[in-house]
């Protein structure tokens, strides 16, 4: 449940990456700044490359007691030695994951701007639940997450809520006081430097 406390940090990889210069890039990320967990974001479907990324990515999160997960592969998380999954698709069986992944692997949720799909997440047992976008994004069906779903998430639900998705410094700083976490991604990658794009998009967050 959100509350007076600063959300953290969640980052998320680029859906196509350099593996080498983006693993250094990421290690400079998280050297100066304080990370909850990083998701494995990848578009590409290749399993040999998927593994390789969720090596060599979980050697530098784990050296900085950073926990990573992976959308969607479950073996994958569980073989390669992950912290967990993050499911694109809430509608997955997420009880049966549980059972199957045991109580200590993290299990995440996307659920869009449905409010419904987070309490039937939550319920289910995920670990936490992500709606987005929070700003104006061509993505999904172009609809962005009302700021109340946030609000009445951070009120009523103990679940924690992570909020992702086309941010900005503004949004960052409205959406602060009733989110656990902000996931972050192409926001800060595509900047020439992401250690000072994510400054500045955590600038106005109180």
């Amino acid at each position: 449940m959100a509350d007076a406390e600063r959300p953290q940090i969640y980052l998320i990889t680029p859906p196509v990456l350099d593996l080498a210069p983006f693993g250094e890039i990421l290690k400079s990320v998280l050297d100066a700044h304080d990370i909850a967990c990083l998701r494995l974001s990848l578009a590409a479907r290749d399993e040999d490359a998927l593994a390789r990324a969720a090596d060599a990515l979980r050697e530098i999160a784990h050296a900085r007691d950073v926990a990573i997960v992976v959308e969607d592969h479950v073996v994958l998380a569980g073989q390669l030695g992950l912290d967990g999954v993050h499911l694109t698709d809430s509608r997955k069986n997420i009880r049966k994951l549980r059972v199957e992944m045991g109580a200590d692997a993290i299990i995440g949720a996307f659920c869009g701007t449905s409010r419904h799909e987070g309490i039937t997440a939550a319920e289910a047992g995920a670990d936490y639940v992500a709606f987005g976008p929070v700003g104006a994004s061509t993505l999904g069906d172009g609809h962005s997450t009302d700021f109340d779903v946030f609000e009445w998430w951070s009120e009523m639900i103990e679940v924690p809520v992570v909020a992702e998705g086309a941010l900005t410094a503004d949004l960052v700083a409205k959406f602060g006081p009733v989110t656990d976490f902000f996931g972050i991604g192409t926001e800060i990658w595509s900047a020439d430097n992401p250690n000072a794009a994510l400054k500045a998009l955590l600038a106005l967050l109180a």
